[in-house]
């Protein structure tokens, strides 16, 4: 299986922060994409101007045949409620947009005879894992109901290649995404990215405010990074049926990442308000990938480290939005 077997890509969620990044590297490298997403996080702004754009849904089932009746030939299904937060406060938008809506890409798969399916999975659904870095084979413990109905996704995408209504075979591969952060994440949303957010917070002049001790570690990965892994991932068919984590392979604890913040803006502690708030349900203490797997099989590797470059242009271009 070779690049040359696919021509039009369908991106759902391809109007959002990392949707959008992968529209874009599958239109450098040529592809045509099909873009599905009902604008709930994304933004048509962002919108690759040489995709094509359906407004729609993953929940509804007719949406999504009109996605698919494009004449696509492979899906990467990235649309899906990514706060934590959200999980807890609508269970059920939850667990209706990322497993039922996986669902209804996977059959819409199976009734058109897609033969590549790609699915954006979550290092939330680790847990709190015992051993960091956490590699792909490490237990899953999910402690938030987002994780649980990433996993589920991950699940069902996994078992579609043994459906007995299969018309040509399904290939799978799923990538467990760490932290993702970049420009054109959203600066005002409260339930994405911690990195966007306090950028946001210090534009606004507002408190910076760190949940439980700061210690807590996280992997961040910077965007195009991962829209490469995408892309990357899609032209090899060594990644059939794989599960693969995307991250930097290092941490940064958040108490680091907020003086890093800081710093960029030229400010410090000393001048600019640091607060400390209770812990959030679902956070994890520690979440840093190992990231051997994507290494041996793609030969990837992040090339934008944060503190030398991932921040500054961040906050460059959060900068350019204020101004």
């Amino acid at each position: 299986m070779t690049r040359q077997m696919y021509q039009k890509i369908l991106v759902t969620g391809g109007a959002g922060f990392i949707g959008g990044y992968v529209v874009d590297e599958l239109v450098q490298r040529g592809y045509s994409v099909v873009i599905l997403d009902n604008l709930s996080s994304g933004s048509l702004k962002y919108v690759n101007p040489q995709a094509d754009f359906i407004h729609g849904d993953v929940r509804n089932r007719e949406d999504v045949r009109k996605a698919f009746l494009k004449g696509i030939d492979a899906v990467i299904h990235i649309a899906g409620q990514a706060s934590i937060k959200l999980s807890f406060m609508d269970p059920y938008n939850d667990l209706e947009t990322n497993t039922l809506g996986t669902v209804n890409i996977i059959q819409a798969c199976i009734e058109h005879g897609i033969e590549r399916l790609l699915y954006a999975s979550s290092m939330t659904i680790y847990g709190t894992p015992k051993v960091v870095p956490t590699t792909e084979d490490s237990p899953i413990a999910p402690v938030s109901y987002y994780a649980v109905t990433k996993y589920a996704g991950e699940r069902y995408v996994h078992i579609a290649p043994n459906h007995p209504g299969l018309k040509k075979p399904l290939n799978v591969t799923s990538l467990r995404m760490f932290n993702v952060y970049g420009a054109r994440q959203s600066l005002s949303n409260p339930y994405q990215g911690v990195l966007a957010i306090f950028i946001g917070r210090v534009l606004r002049n507002e408190p910076i405010i760190i949940h439980s001790d700061g210690e807590q570690s996280r992997d961040f990965v910077y965007v195009t990074d991962v829209a490469r892994a995408w892309a990357d991932t899609l032209e090899n068919p060594d990644t059939i049926g794989q599960v693969m984590n995307v991250g930097a392979g290092k941490p940064i604890s958040v108490n680091k990442l907020c003086d890093l913040v800081l710093n960029v803006f030229g400010k410090s502690r000393n001048d600019f308000p640091v607060q400390y708030a209770p812990a959030q349900p679902g956070d994890i203490r520690h979440s840093i990938a190992d990231i051997t797997r994507i290494q041996n099989i793609l030969n990837w590797s992040p090339q934008v480290d944060m503190e030398e470059h991932g921040i500054r242009a961040t906050v460059e271009w959060a900068r350019q939005q204020s101004a």
